[in-house]
């Protein structure tokens, strides 16, 4: 059977571009996972792997305006959001360099022997090493710092893991232009060029996950697409780590105390965030607790105002605009659940944003479950509660989010104990912001309890590099027979415990 084209469309018209590749058969994911396996010996050299990320980093840089220029044809997200995200991109990638370098990560821990305790203990040295292969599921939304040269690439090479990405189909063209010039950085710096290696295809992505060489994998996109990929690690003959983002609602909860001090600024801050980037965002705001009474039908207007004023926007593709369209209908059209701001098409290939609302009470009692569930695109769902009791009931219900936000005024005497019920919700919890926009930076966390994630690792910041490690411990070894890491002397000058 000859194998099925791989095309790049135009999300603005439908229509195709051009071809890009062919998806991958299983020989050539086959050959793709063992290259990428071969070149592991010479991705162990710490100083070589921060070379590589800096040196991926310059190249992308060079080539700003022809990445940009790529993805925008094939997303439609703008030259001005892509501008940011190729920053975000390279910024991540320097950031490794330096949590290589650093060395931390390796979180050496040595025991000196004392033969007085009970049991008595011996010499015991533990540190990380890197798992092997990885693969990496790129994402729909992020074309570059969730993609090919993103975070799961970025901190897999950190930790001494080959990568072989699956591409998304939404972005062929921006994913060969993009391996390309990490696998030229792989050569600039001495190494083999398939420490990065490229695969297409529905199919290539299962093998990929059951290929025998494939230590772990990391995976953004749709619970579905997510958890099919999931069980297929854990059913493999030996098992691997499988760190999935897979989707989330992100509550937001207004307190009566925030409305009746900002209700309008809150209105325009959440309908920023929940229409950005077309409502296409892992973290946008997709559901929101806000109380009823004279505060809380100002906050709706301000709402309504601010979205009404957004322009019509083009999805990334139009399976995920149809998906938002029939998604939004059926919601709209639920028993007491309102639109002040109907979510449509605004024309052939666009959609315009809205929110609906329901009283909470409803939720309460179990209806319209449809509405507790993520709809990728510019939408949200106001559930309007009349009292504490309510939204404890509705937090109740909700699954696992990546983010969960807190309204709260100045003085609120309701904020101690709805930031504690908010907590076992997300990984990352907010006081008066908006989760959308996630900062690289050592304290962060993106993640959260299933379905957000399959693990409770995240997938962005200094700490993401530990999904593609495992400790070891040698005890009683021979100081010559220790790596240098290891060692009394700390020849590398490695931070140690």
């Amino acid at each position: 059977m000859a194998a099925e084209p791989v095309w790049s469309v135009d999300p603005r018209t439908g229509k195709p571009r051009e071809q890009v590749a062919v998806e991958a058969t299983a020989d050539e994911v086959d050959r793709a996972v063992r290259a990428a396996a071969a070149t592991r010996e010479a991705l162990a050299d710490r100083t070589v792997r921060a070379a590589l990320l800096r040196t991926a980093a310059d190249l992308l840089d060079e080539a700003g305006p022809h990445v940009i220029e790529a993805a925008d044809a094939e997303t439609a997200l703008g030259p001005a959001r892509l501008t940011g995200e190729l920053a975000r991109t390279t910024a991540q990638l320097r950031s490794f360099a330096d949590v290589v370098d650093e060395g931390s990560f390796l979180d050496i821990r040595i025991d000196l022997p004392d033969p007085t305790t009970t049991p008595p203990r011996p010499d015991l040295r533990r540190w990380k090493i890197p798992l092997g292969v990885v693969a990496v599921y790129a994402a729909s939304n992020f074309p570059l710092a969730f993609s090919v040269p993103g975070g799961d690439t970025a901190s897999a090479l950190a930790a001494g893991c080959p990568v072989v990405v699956k591409a998304h189909p939404d972005h062929p063209a921006t994913s060969e232009l993009a391996a390309s010039l990490l696998r030229r950085a792989a050569a600039k710096v001495g190494l083999p060029e398939d420490v990065v290696v490229l695969v297409h295809g529905f199919d290539a992505g299962v093998e990929l996950v059951r290929h025998p060489l494939v230590a772990a994998a990391g995976f953004t996109g749709s619970i579905r697409g997510g958890r099919a990929l999931f069980d297929a690690a854990a059913v493999r003959p030996v098992p691997i780590p499988f760190h999935g983002e897979l989707g989330s609602l992100n509550p937001v909860v207004i307190t009566g105390a925030a409305a009746e001090e900002r209700a309008g600024e809150i209105g325009a801050g959440l309908a920023a965030s929940m229409t950005m980037g077309q409502g296409q965002f892992c973290t946008k705001p997709g559901f929101v607790l806000a109380p009823s009474g004279e505060a809380g039908d100002r906050f709706v207007s301000a709402l309504t105002d601010a979205v009404s004023e957004t322009e019509p926007g083009v999805m990334l593709d139009h399976r995920m605009r149809g998906s938002f369209l029939t998604g939004t209908f059926e919601r709209a059209e639920l028993p007491g659940v309102t639109a002040p701001v109907m979510p449509g098409p605004g024309g052939p290939h666009t959609v315009n944003a809205g929110f609906l609302t329901v009283d909470a009470g409803a939720l309460v009692k179990g209806e319209h479950d449809t509405l507790l569930e993520e709809c990728f695109g510019p939408v949200t769902v106001v559930a309007r509660y009349d009292s504490q009791e309510q939204i404890t009931a509705v937090l109740s219900r909700l699954p696992g989010n990546l983010t969960a936000t807190l309204q709260m005024a100045e003085e609120d005497p309701d904020a101690a104990a709805l930031l504690a019920e908010l907590t076992p919700l997300a990984g990352r919890v907010l006081v008066n912001g908006w989760p959308t926009g996630v900062a690289v930076a050592g304290a962060q966390h993106h993640g959260g309890p299933y379905p957000a994630t399959t693990s409770t690792s995240t997938s962005v910041g200094a700490t993401s590099i530990e999904r593609w490690l495992r400790p070891v411990t040698y005890q009683s070894t021979p100081q010559h027979l220790l790596p240098p890491e290891l060692r009394d002397d700390n020849p590398l000058g490695l931070p140690r415990r």
